[in-house]
């Protein structure tokens, strides 16, 4: 059974990686391969087989429910109810919405904003709403998140916004599970809010208690990040488990005590601890680690309750089984292989060992392995792993899941009993939770706390995996003294980088927005950083810098704010946060007023590894508009020119043109302003004559950018044109011969993904 779980494992894992899913002939083929294999009795590799159809028919199940044709970008009338606690932020609200209506091939599961909403929003309300829709659809980056597969495996079938016209309305509908469980959750997010108001701690007590996660600053992210302890900062499986075992142990000890006997007080016990999980993992939404928790502890209660002995490692194949079975696409949520991976590293350094360590020796040995197990998944996830992680766990683990978890529990039921005793015992976590805070602070805060990584080739994580195993193998082991030598594969990654002479340019995929990244043989250029949509979110923070640590850039040497506008700039705070910067260069004083700051103004020039980088605009006198004050920069390599143009409209175009004139010719241009009508003119176009013009902009924008009039000028004139709305990030590679244009959505096609455009123009000579 244990192989056999695995190569069902790998064979949806395989799936995943697909451009498409199997053709009907083809699976049918499968099939009969299976059958064949059946009759054989081959049932290792008919494992693996079953695992690939069985992807295959959920993975187009779920593209069925995906929003049709006929809805895209129309407007529909809806009722459901608020499935996820609202997320504010500065000019929107998002939150899930559960659909009853209408039914049939409609998603039964979208995700909505609401602009500027004029009534109270929250979480189980029933509504009408008139929306706007479209397929799924998620920016992409080399070593970002990808949205788009996040809202694939939460089978989230369309995204829009609702529209006030006609106004929406408060409806009430049948009664629900997932209702139920978002009206509690609100209700208790209601109450926390009221108990600790202002409260820094606030968004880790509501994700300990009800798993919401969006009143977590970005700060508060990076330094659990870097101590190794966000797996602490959800409801995960740990949390599950302790509240199920001391629900257990009241319950036997009171169930005795009654002398009850029909009933024996292991079974009755079993059961209430069992519901208290069923009810806590509610709350969390049943994500993966909580399911999978849930599932264990079944089958554990079970052997309990009829006195059955049943292996840890059975236990946890049969969650694995279980958990494939009901949802072949958790295999990419991150958090379905750290949950599984931690427990069967936990499994395996305890089952079978003699002797009985004290508590705080076996729990630092607990941490230990965990923090080197998951070292190589946290590799390829994050590119980041936590040296300070044991150390860490190993005084955060006890102080949350003893000292803050069951109290915070026991505080929020006492909230609806007892309000003022439970705002009395959250006032006292949350000084418990301050002193933490503070503790891990200092540890993020030391020298190598965490070190970042490249992203490793495929055969250095079955090396790492293996050393592994060897490394936390009992004592007397053979060959457990190589297991240092299998994770070198894993760190000594060589990072492909420009030959002197050569520059690289990336245009990150940051929606409406730009970012772009100039990358020489030994320095690094960020041009723009992309919005900042509120304290919680910004582009620097999950797109630029992500990008940057995936490319083995440690620090950046000049960061050009081309001008103050959000959707340019927003990001800037983030960058200076996670990497030094020697240089900020900008239009605006909020930028050039600062350390080691400078304003941008035409004339200056540098040069890098060969490679010379010069600032035809603003003129010190500048211009009337900020748009047209944005900094303009021309890198120039041994081969290839280009041109990197920030917001600037028509005046700035036209003082461009008279200034430079045949100076401004250029292989690449950064379009003017996303492709705005008022940018793009035929003067500057003819002038700089670009052979490929790359267009920063957000999918289906409401600007209409790039505009219809730009696109047929630039067909008019023979300009290839890529945008990033459609390709994602799109890096060019200057080189002796040829501009080589690389599309993160062509080079990153899943099924489920919306595909890139196939334009022929995409090798540009």
């Amino acid at each position: 059974m244990n192989l056999s779980s695995l190569l069902f494992l790998a064979g949806i894992v395989a799936v995943q990686q697909f451009s498409r899913l199997p053709s009907l002939f083809e699976f049918i083929g499968l099939v009969v391969s299976g059958l064949l294999l059946i009759y054989r009795h081959h049932w290792r590799f008919f494992a693996l087989l079953a695992g690939v159809l069985w992807a295959s028919i959920l993975g187009s199940w779920r593209l069925s429910q995906q929003l049709p044709d006929t809805y895209q970008n129309q407007e529909v009338k809806i009722q459901g109810y608020i499935a996820s606690l609202p997320q504010q932020q500065e000019q929107r609200t998002n939150f899930d919405f559960i659909v009853t209506a209408p039914s049939g091939n409609f998603p039964d599961k979208i995700r909505l904003s609401w602009y500027y909403p004029k009534l109270n929003l929250a979480a189980g309300q029933g509504w009408e709403f008139r929306v706007k829709l479209r397929r799924p659809h998620g920016r992409l980056n080399p070593g970002g998140f990808d949205f788009e597969a996040w809202l694939f495996a939460n089978h989230i079938g369309a995204t829009g916004y609702v529209r006030d016209k006609p106004p929406p309305q408060i409806v009430s509908l049948s009664p629900s599970i997932g209702q139920y469980f978002a009206r509690c959750r609100q209700a208790i997010a209601d109450r926390l809010d009221a108990a600790l108001p202002g409260s820094g701690r606030l968004g880790v007590l509501k994700a300990l208690t009800i798993g919401s996660q969006n009143a977590i600053t970005q700060e508060q992210w990076r330094v659990f990040r870097i101590t190794g302890v966000v797996h602490l900062i959800v409801i995960s499986g740990s949390h599950i488990s302790l509240i199920a075992g001391l629900i257990y142990l009241w319950t036997r000890r009171l169930w005795a005590w009654t002398g009850i006997l029909s009933i024996s007080p292991q079974r009755a016990a079993a059961l209430c601890a069992w519901l208290a999980a069923l009810f806590y993992a509610g709350l969390a939404g049943y994500s993966v680690p909580t399911l999978r928790a849930v599932i264990m502890l079944s089958v554990a209660l079970a052997a309990i309750a009829w006195q059955r002995n049943t292996a840890p490692m059975r236990i946890l194949l049969l969650a694995l089984l279980t958990v494939l079975l009901f949802d072949p696409l958790a295999v990419l949520s991150v958090g379905f292989w750290l949950s599984f991976v931690a427990v069967a590293l936990l499994i395996y350094v305890s089952a079978g060992r003699l002797g009985r360590p004290s508590y705080w020796r076996e729990a630092g040995a607990a941490q230990l392995a965990t923090a080197v197990g998951l070292s190589p998944l946290l590799i390829v996830f994050f590119q980041q792993v936590s040296l300070i992680s044991p150390v860490a766990n190993w005084l955060a683990v006890p102080v949350i899941g003893i000292l803050i978890v069951p109290p915070a529990l026991l505080a929020v039921v006492l909230l609806f009993i007892w309000p003022t005793l439970g705002a009395l015992l959250l006032q006292v976590l949350d000084y418990v939770l301050q002193g933490l805070w503070w503790v891990l602070l200092q540890m993020a805060e030391l020298p190598l706390a965490s070190i970042y990584c490249l992203p490793p080739p495929w055969y250095a994580i079955g090396l790492a995996a293996i050393g592994v195993l060897l490394l936390l193998a009992p004592r007397g082991f053979p060959c457990r003294y190589l297991s240092p030598l299998l994770f070198l594969p894993l760190i000594l990654v060589d990072v492909e980088k420009p030959k002197p002479g050569e520059a690289w340019l990336t245009v990150l995929d940051v929606g409406q927005g730009l970012a772009a990244v100039v990358q020489t043989a030994e320095h690094t250029l960020v041009f723009d950083t992309g919005a900042r949509y509120s304290e919680y979110s910004d582009m620097g923070d999950s797109v630029v810098v992500p990008f940057l640590r995936e490319q083995g850039i440690s620090r950046v040497d000049s960061l050009v704010i081309s001008h103050g506008d959000n959707d340019h700039s927003g990001g800037a705070e983030s960058i200076f946060a996670e990497l030094p910067v020697d240089k900020a260069v900008s239009s605006v004083p909020e930028w050039a007023a600062r350390e080691h700051g400078e304003y941008c103004r035409a004339g200056q020039t540098w040069r890098w590894d060969d490679v010379t980088f010069m600032v035809l605009s603003p003129p010190e006198s500048g211009f009337i508009g900020d748009n047209d004050n944005s900094c303009v920069l021309q890198v120039s390599s041994a081969q290839q020119v280009f041109l990197l143009t920030g917001d600037i409209e028509q005046t700035a175009e036209n003082w461009l043109v008279r200034e430079y004139a045949d100076k401004l010719a250029s292989d690449v241009l950064l379009a003017p302003h996303h492709g705005s009508k008022t940018s793009s003119s035929l003067a500057l176009l003819e002038k700089v004559n670009p052979t490929l013009i790359l267009i920063p902009a957000g999918y289906q924008n409401r600007f209409g950018f790039p505009h219809r009039q730009v696109i047929e000028r630039y067909s008019q004139l023979g300009m290839a044109w890529l945008n990033t709305a459609e390709q994602g990030a799109i890096s060019v590679r200057s080189g002796p011969e040829t501009i080589q244009p690389i599309a993160e959505r062509a080079k990153r096609q899943r099924y489920w993904r919306i595909p890139a455009p196939n334009r022929q123009s995409i090798d540009v000579r």
